[in-house]
C-alpha cells in the first residue's frame, strides 16, 4: 500500500504541491483572524454544582473578580501636599475609561444622623483640595467600617479598590485601561518617590494575556532557529534545512487557523501549539530525509530512494503521528474546556503535520538534483560512529549492568514519587520575583491578602437578611473569621449597619456594632427602605451590593490570601463547622463560593482529568503497539521502555520538592506520546531488518542500533531543545512544561538505545529456550514500512 501512495505522490507531485499551497493560503488568512483570550476559560464543566453556585452568584450579586487594587505605604500620608494629590489621582482614575467606581480613603463617606428628620444622613469627608487634612484625619480614623479595609494602622499602609468594566475586562481594550491606570500611578509614585503597588485579577490577567502574547512570538522564533541550526549540523544541506523549515511554517499555519476555524482564542496552553508543531514536526523531516539519503547512498538512484523513503518510513511516521497525536488528543475527552481546547487543536494538527511533510518532502525532492556527498557524510560520521559502537558493546557486553543500574534509579525514584506533594496557587504561574508577585505578597502582608471568597446565606423568607437574629449571626462569623491569619477584611451587611449605629450615637466609634433589641427599631427602617430614607440613597445602594432584592439572601464578602489548593481545603473545612453551627442548615442555605472556591475545584479537577487522560493515552497507544507488532512480548518492551524515564521524571520531581500541579501532570502525557515515537521507529526497524537476518534477534539488534541511533539521537536533541526553549518563560508552570518534559525525552533517548536493546536480547534468550521465534513471523504479510 505504502509503494502505491509513494508512486502516487510522485506521479502527481504539481496538483499534491497546488492543493497544499492553496490550503495553506486558506489556513493564512484564518490564522490573521486569530485573538488573544482575554477571558478565564472554564477549567471545571458547567454541570459541576461549584461552577453552577459560582455561576448563581454573579448572577444575582455581580462579579467578584474585576477589582484592581493599589496600595501604599508611607508615614507622610495625611500630609497636606501628599494627601491633596493622592485625592488627584482618585480622581483621575474615576475618570478612566472602564473605571465603575473607586473606594479610597479621599472617597470615603460618613454617615451622620439629622436630628430635624431623624434620618441619617451620607456625607463625603473630603470635599476638595481646600479640605483640612488633619481635621480629614481624625474624621476618618475615628470610623472603624474602613480599619483593615482601606488602611491599616500598624503598618502605615493605604489602599483603594477600582471596579473595572466585566466587559472591558474580556475584550483587547482591558490592556489600555490597566495600563492607563498604571501610567496614572507611576506618576503619582514617582513624583512623591514611593513604591506602588498593584494587585488584583483584572492585573494578573492583563499581565498574563501580554506575557503570553510575547512569549509564543519568542518560543516560535527560538524553536525555528534551534531547529534550524540543529538540522544544519545534521545534513549540511540549505535545500533540507529550507524544505524541513518550510514544512513546520506550514504547520504552525494551519495551527492557527485551526484555533480560528473552531471558535477558540490564544489561551495560555494553545500558545504553546506553534511551537510544538515545530518541535513535533522536525522529526517527521529528519527521519524521512535521513531515509532518502541512505537510500540513495546505497544505490545511487534519486527516484527510487524517493519511493523507498515514502514505502519504508510511511506506517512508521503515521504511527508515530498517532501516538503523539493521541498524546495530546486524550485531552479532548477531559470535561475541561482549557483542556478539551488543547487537545483538539494539538490532535489535529499534529496529524496534519504529518500529512504535510508526506506530501511535501518527497514531492520537492523530486524537482531537486540528488544529494551530493557533503549532504549525506554524516551518515558515516566517526564521532557517531563511535559512540552507536560504545552503545552496542555496553548493550551485549554488560547487560545486567544496564538491568541492575535501571533497578536502583527506578527504586530511588518510587521514593521520590512518595514525597510528591499536590499544590497549586492562583498565580501559580507568575515568577516569584516579578513585581506583580511581589506586590501580591504585600497586600497579604497588609491586609492578609486580596482573593476574593464569598459566602452566601439564605435565609429561605423575604427581609430574612436584615433581621436582628441574622445580622448578630453574620457578625459574629466575621469576628471568628479574623482568628485566621489568611482572612483578611470582611464586608457584609452587618458591617454596614454597625456603621450606621455608630452615626446614630453621633459617631461615637464605640457605639461600632450590631444594633441590640432597644435600639435595632431605629435601624430596621432604612434596612427595609421605610421611615422616609432615600431608597436611592448611597448608604442603601451599599446594603443592596450585600442583599438581594427581597433581602433574603445576604454575601459575606472576604479578602484572603492566596494560601494555595492544599492549605485552602483545610481553611475551608476549618471554617465551615462554625459558620454552620451558626447557620442550622434546617432554616438555612450556606454556600462557600468565590474566585477562591473555583480555582480550588478546577485545579483539582485538572489534575485529575489529565491522570485519566494519562490512563487513557497509555491504553490507546499500546493498542496502536498491538496492532502493529502483535506480540506481547513486544508491548511489554515497549511499556517498561516508556515508563522508566516517566517514573524517573516523577522521582525528580519528588526529590527537588516540584509539587503536582496542572502544569506539571502535563509533561507526562505529553511526553509519553513523544518518546512512544522513538520506541516505535527503533521497533519497526528491528521488525523489518529481522527477516533480512534470518531472524537473528541478536545480530538484527546490533545493526537496528547503527540504523537508527543515528536518527534518534539528533531527533532527540531537537525535542529537547525545541522543549528547552520553554524554560525560558516568565510562568513557572511554562517552564516546568519545558525542562521537565527535556529531561524525560532525554532519558527516553537513553532508554531506547540502551535498556530496549538489552531487553530485546533478553527475549532472544527466552525464545532460544523455547526454540522459536515465530511470534514476530505473522501469517499475513508485514506491513511495509
Amino acid at each position: 500500500m505504502w509503494h502505491r501512495i509513494a508512486a502516487f505522490i510522485i506521479k502527481f507531485r504539481v496538483t499534491l504541491l497546488v492543493l497544499l499551497l492553496a490550503a495553506t493560503c486558506v489556513m493564512g488568512y484564518y490564522a490573521s483572524k486569530v485573538e488573544l483570550s482575554y477571558e478565564f476559560t472554564n477549567a471545571i464543566p458547567t454541570d459541576n454544582p461549584k461552577y453552577k453556585d459560582y455561576q448563581a452568584f454573579r448572577k444575582q450579586f455581580g462579579e467578584d473578580g474585576n477589582l484592581m487594587v493599589i496600595g501604599v505605604q508611607t508615614d507622610k500620608f495625611f500630609t497636606p501636599d501628599f494627601f491633596a494629590d493622592y485625592a488627584a489621582l482618585v480622581t483621575q482614575l474615576e475618570k478612566v475609561k472602564a473605571v465603575e467606581n473607586v473606594l479610597s480613603v479621599p472617597g470615603a463617606i460618613n454617615l451622620v444622623k439629622d436630628t430635624t428628620t431623624n434620618q441619617l444622613k451620607v456625607v463625603k469627608l473630603y470635599t476638595d483640595s481646600t479640605a483640612d487634612a488633619a481635621a480629614f484625619s481624625h474624621a476618618f480614623l475615628n470610623l472603624p467600617f474602613y480599619k483593615g479595609f482601606l488602611y491599616n494602622p500598624e503598618t502605615g499602609a493605604y489602599l483603594m479598590a477600582l471596579r473595572i468594566d466585566k466587559q472591558v475586562l474580556n475584550s483587547k481594550n482591558r490592556a489600555g485601561v490597566v495600563n492607563e491606570i498604571l501610567a496614572l500611578s507611576d506618576a503619582f509614585g514617582k513624583k512623591h518617590g514611593i513604591e506602588m503597588h498593584y494587585s488584583g485579577l483584572p492585573l494578573i490577567r492583563t499581565m498574563m494575556a501580554a506575557q503570553v502574547q510575547s512569549e509564543m512570538n519568542l518560543f516560535l522564533i527560538l524553536s525555528f532557529v534551534l531547529t534550524a541550526v540543529i538540522l544544519a549540523l545534521f545534513f549540511r544541506s540549505f535545500m533540507a534545512v529550507l524544505a524541513s523549515m518550510l514544512v513546520v511554517a506550514a504547520g504552525v499555519i494551519w495551527s492557527l487557523g485551526t484555533v480560528v476555524l473552531l471558535g477558540y482564542k490564544i489561551t495560555l496552553l494553545i500558545a504553546l501549539i506553534p511551537p510544538l508543531i515545530v518541535v513535533i514536526g522536525i522529526p517527521n523531516c529528519v527521519y524521512l530525509l535521513n531515509k532518502y539519503h541512505a537510500e540513495y547512498n546505497k544505490h545511487q538512484n534519486k527516484a527510487k530512494g524517493l519511493l523507498r523513503m515514502v514505502d519504508r518510513m510511511g506506517i512508521v511516521t503515521l504511527f508515530t503521528n498517532i501516538t503523539a497525536a493521541i498524546g495530546f488528543g486524550v485531552f479532548f475527552f477531559t470535561k475541561s474546556a482549557i483542556l478539551k481546547e488543547f487537545g483538539l487543536v494539538a490532535g489535529i494538527n499534529i496529524m496534519a503535520i504529518f500529512l504535510i511533510s508526506l506530501i511535501f518532502i518527497p514531492a520537492l525532492f523530486s524537482f531537486l538534483p540528488p544529494p551530493k556527498g557533503r549532504h549525506t557524510s554524516y551518515l558515516e560520521s566517526g564521532w557517531m560512529t563511535r559512540l552507536l559502537n560504545a552503545i552496542t558493546t555496553w548493550v551485549f557486553g554488560h547487560r545486567m549492568w544496564i538491568y541492575a543500574a535501571t533497578i536502583v534509579i527506578c527504586a530511588i525514584s518510587v521514593m521520590g514519587m512518595m514525597r510528591l506533594n499536590s499544590v497549586g496557587h492562583i498565580v501559580d504561574d507568575l515568577p516569584k520575583e516579578a513585581k506583580v508577585y511581589q506586590d501580591l505578597l504585600f497586600f497579604e502582608k497588609n491586609f492578609r491578602g486580596v482573593m476574593p471568597l464569598e459566602i452566601v446565606i439564605d435565609t429561605r423568607k423575604k427581609n430574612g437578611a436584615v433581621g436582628l437574629p441574622v445580622l448578630q449571626k453574620i457578625d459574629e462569623l466575621a469576628a471568628y473569621l479574623k482568628q485566621y491569619p489568611e482572612i483578611g477584611h470582611s464586608l457584609s451587611v452587618s458591617e454596614g449597619i454597625k456603621f450606621a449605629r455608630q452615626a446614630y450615637y453621633d459617631g461615637d466609634s464605640s457605639s461600632y456594632a450590631v444594633p441590640n433589641m432597644f435600639d435595632a427599631a431605629f435601624i430596621q427602617p432604612y434596612l427595609r427602605g421605610g421611615g422616609g430614607a432615600d431608597k436611592k440613597s448611597m448608604f442603601n445602594k451599599l446594603l443592596s451590593a450585600f442583599m438581594d432584592s427581597t433581602k433574603q439572601k445576604t454575601r459575606v464578602s472576604i479578602s484572603m490570601a492566596d494560601v494555595g489548593s492544599k492549605r485552602l481545603p483545610v481553611l475551608l473545612d476549618s471554617i465551615r463547622p462554625k459558620t454552620l453551627e451558626l447557620f442550622d442548615t434546617s432554616k438555612y442555605d450556606v454556600t462557600f463560593t468565590g474566585t477562591s472556591i473555583v480555582f480550588l475545584e478546577g485545579s483539582k479537577f485538572i489534575i485529575n482529568s489529565l491522570r485519566d487522560s494519562l490512563i487513557l493515552a497509555f491504553i490507546m497507544i499500546f493498542g496502536c503497539m498491538i496492532a502493529l507488532f502483535r506480540s506481547w512480548r513486544i508491548l511489554l518492551i515497549s511499556m517498561v521502555i516508556n515508563i522508566v524515564p516517566l517514573l524517573i521524571t516523577a522521582g525528580i520531581m519528588g526529590w527537588m520538592g516540584i509539587p503536582i500541579k496542572p502544569s506539571t501532570v502535563l509533561v507526562f502525557s505529553v511526553a509519553l506520546g513523544i518518546t512512544i515515537d522513538v520506541t516505535i521507529r527503533f521497533l519497526v526497524n528491528f521488525k523489518q531488518e529481522l527477516a533480512h537476518h534470518d531472524d537473528d534477534i541478536a545480530e538484527t539488534v546490533k545493526r537496528t542500533i547503527h540504523d537508527t541511533g543515528l536518527s534518534i539521537i539528533y531527533t532527540s536533541l531537537i525535542l529537547v531543545a525545541g522543549f528547552g526553549v520553554f524554560a525560558l518563560s516568565q510562568f513557572d508552570g511554562t517552564k516546568s512544561l519545558g525542562y521537565l518534559t527535556s529531561l524525560t525525552l532525554l532519558l527516553a533517548m537513553v532508554t531506547n538505545l540502551t535498556l530496549q536493546p538489552a531487553l530485546l536480547l533478553w527475549m532472544d534468550k527466552a525464545l532460544r529456550k523455547n526454540k522459536s521465534a515465530d511470534f514476530l513471523r505473522d501469517d499475513e504479510e508485514t506491513p511495509n514500512s
